[in-house]
């Protein structure tokens, strides 16, 4: 089928996806609709052995509840997050009060999907997650704006030498915004590009996360500042004069 062959890794075997889903009939929903798409699919019911399997590093992606009731579902992703796992994780919950969607966001989820979802929308959601990661993978070429670096094979950002102690979040908006040096971005394109989430303008994660990672390369004010506001725009980077 052409869905399947689609979701075929270059390497020659499908994406293998970790469901970690603790409601019988959800879990036998998601397997199905990700099988029938084509994707080599394992469930596990309990956040324990979730935690345990998704560490072993041996999924390109996770769909994870974000209610368990052994271990939160965004304990086990701040987890994962830091002990530095990248693996793509999916949020799937019932929650879908905008606060909470910004808590699963900004605890290192990829993106979130609500209950009950949209088979359709759940593996396209997931393939982008794929396709995004794999485009990542496939092309780990340095940045560096000025003398700040960006290393995307070794996931690290340098300023003037020093490594930059840098949450997942804000590696990855300070990676897009390297891509993107010398021109505005808005927070609608920011959110959705870093986030993959429709922007909420009663939101002000993107202003806080920002206000975090423009100390952070400015090593904490001994360097001068490279993210500018844009005044009723959004953002910029570019090299200090």
């Amino acid at each position: 089928m052409a869905s399947e062959q689609a979701i075929v890794r270059s390497i020659g075997r499908k994406y293998r996806i970790l469901v970690v889903e603790d409601d019988p009939s959800a879990a036998l929903e998601v397997r199905a609709a990700l099988e029938d798409y084509g994707f080599d699919v394992e469930c596990v019911s309990s956040g324990h052995d979730g935690l345990l399997r998704a560490i072993d590093g041996e999924f390109d992606a996770v769909v994870l509840d974000r209610m368990l009731p052994d271990i939160d579902g965004l304990s086990i992703l701040s987890t994962l997050r830091n002990i530095g796992r990248r693996t793509p994780v999916l949020i799937l919950s019932a929650l879908a009060a905008v606060d909470e969607r910004v808590r699963g966001l900004r605890a290192g989820g990829d993106d979130y999907v609500t209950k009950p979802f949209d088979s359709l929308e759940l593996t396209a959601r997931l393939n982008v997650l794929l396709r995004r990661q794999s485009s990542s993978a496939a092309a780990p070429s340095m940045l560096s704006v000025g003398d700040l670096i960006l290393d995307p094979g070794m996931h690290r950002a340098q300023r003037a030498g020093q490594t930059l102690d840098l949450k997942p979040r804000e590696y990855s908006l300070l990676e897009f915004m390297m891509r993107h040096a010398g021109q505005v971005v808005t927070r609608t394109l920011l959110f959705e590009s870093v986030w993959n989430y429709h922007f909420n303008a009663q939101t002000n994660v993107i202003d806080m996360h920002i206000g975090h990672l423009r100390r952070k390369v400015s090593l904490n004010g001994r360097m001068s500042s490279m993210i500018h506001t844009v005044r009723n725009v959004g953002y910029i980077l570019q090299a200090s004069e």
